[in-house]
């Protein structure tokens, strides 16, 4: 089993029972954890202005799994970042003073305006992500994209990057996939993120740079989602199960080289950044074997086994009509297919050169829970901040 490009924002920046967009107003967000001043005008030909303490960069979905990961990136590349997320920044680098905190919600105007104010430029990560409800998908996905896009235009903020997902492809009949292909998002999740880059592309007619990138699914420090499976089985000494044989070609993305795409669009001239990008791994193998190195690393002498796609889905689907399925259509329906994307345009045009292979960002990702594993032993939910529950596969679990 795998998870799937579409999980690839922090869901926690739009949950469905602990906020709607009348309950996150600006009032959430105090003088002294907000950013003050006025939104910055820029000057010189590059996208970012800066000042003294370097260029001051929007994160949507900053306490999430890509947030944290980019706000670290930026730190060091000596930039300030300012968070914006519906739950709290947790994180050390919460006493960090170039980093600001403003707790809220995207789907309101006033907050997002407030987390604005002097800023250069803004990443906009947050998503909700396909386990959540249409209507907060719908919501935070598209009319959350909308507001964060034409605020910051508003504002007279030059650059947003906007962070898509390859779900926009659908089930694909062809690969590798490319940038130009045709967009058929599934379900709720797919056909949102399809509308938020109607939007992206709408604010770019209107003056706005706004490079969108489209990330196969990405992992590393702070990710835990569905992955959770495949390390705790990993690391308890079990076989792990597949949807299929494992044959099919399967393209992950380390979230560093995710965050060097990230920066790149932030700081490279439009002419050569403010257009649409996949990213993802260069170095692939099969789904079998870039799982089986999991299991080799765990060092049990367990096996990847695989079992025919047709019965496992059909037994998947039954368990999701219960309630009980650790897993989404979107991921089971696709875990025996190939999916990867050509990377071609984002190399050429952004000089983007991925370091990290499928192998190198599971075992990347396998070393980190492992020191992390007890925070996590009584957490469970539907984003990457936590492991998913494991539903019914805790049965499954016994027999391998």
């Amino acid at each position: 089993m795998t998870d799937h490009d579409q999980t690839i924002a922090t869901a926690d920046t739009a949950t469905a029972d602990t906020a709607t967009a009348d309950t996150a107003t600006a009032d959430t967000a105090t003088a002294d954890t907000a950013t003050t001043g006025r939104a910055s005008t820029k000057t010189g030909t590059g996208p970012l202005g800066g000042g003294a303490t370097g260029p001051r960069v929007l994160i949507t979905g900053g306490a999430g799994f890509l947030g944290i990961n980019l706000i670290r990136y930026l730190l060091a590349r000596e930039f300030s970042c300012v968070s914006l997320d519906l739950v709290d920044f947790s994180y050390p680098e919460r006493d960090d003073e170039r980093v600001s905190i403003v707790q809220g919600d995207i789907r309101d105007a006033a907050t997002v305006a407030l987390a604005m104010q002097g800023v250069d430029a803004v990443v906009h990560c947050a998503a909700a992500l396909p386990l959540y409800s249409p209507r907060d998908i719908y919501t935070t996905d598209v009319v959350g994209t909308r507001i964060v896009l034409q605020t910051a235009r508003e504002l007279g903020i030059r650059r947003a990057v906007h962070i898509s997902s390859t779900a926009v492809y659908g089930i694909p009949d062809h690969h590798p996939l490319a940038e130009d292909d045709r967009l058929d998002g599934v379900g709720p999740y797919g056909q949102a993120k399809i509308q938020a880059e109607m939007i992206a592309l709408e604010e770019r007619g209107k003056g706005l740079e706004v490079p969108v990138i489209r990330p196969k699914s990405f992992i590393g420090p702070e990710r835990l989602g569905v992955f959770t499976l495949l390390y705790d089985w990993a690391l308890e000494g079990r076989n792990f199960p597949l949807i299929g044989m494992g044959h099919n070609r399967y393209q992950l993305l380390d979230v560093e080289d995710l965050c060097q795409a990230i920066h790149l669009c932030l700081t490279l001239p439009a002419e050569r950044a403010n257009d649409t990008f996949n990213v993802g791994a260069a170095e692939f193998t099969t789904m079998r074997q870039d799982y089986q190195a999991v299991l080799d690393a765990a060092g049990h002498g367990k096996r990847v086994i695989g079992f025919p796609a047709a019965p496992a889905v059909w037994l998947l689907r039954g368990l999701e009509r219960l309630g009980i399925s650790p897993l989404y259509k979107w991921v089971y329906e696709t875990a025996g297919k190939d999916s990867f994307v050509t990377i071609d345009k984002a190399r050429q045009r952004l000089g983007w050169a991925p370091v990290h292979s499928n192998q190198d960002a599971l075992l990347h990702n396998l070393h980190w829970y492992e020191e992390h594993r007890a925070d996590y032993a009584n957490a469970s939910g539907v984003s990457h901040r936590v492991p998913w529950k494991q539903g019914a596969l805790t049965i499954l679990k016994r027999l391998f």
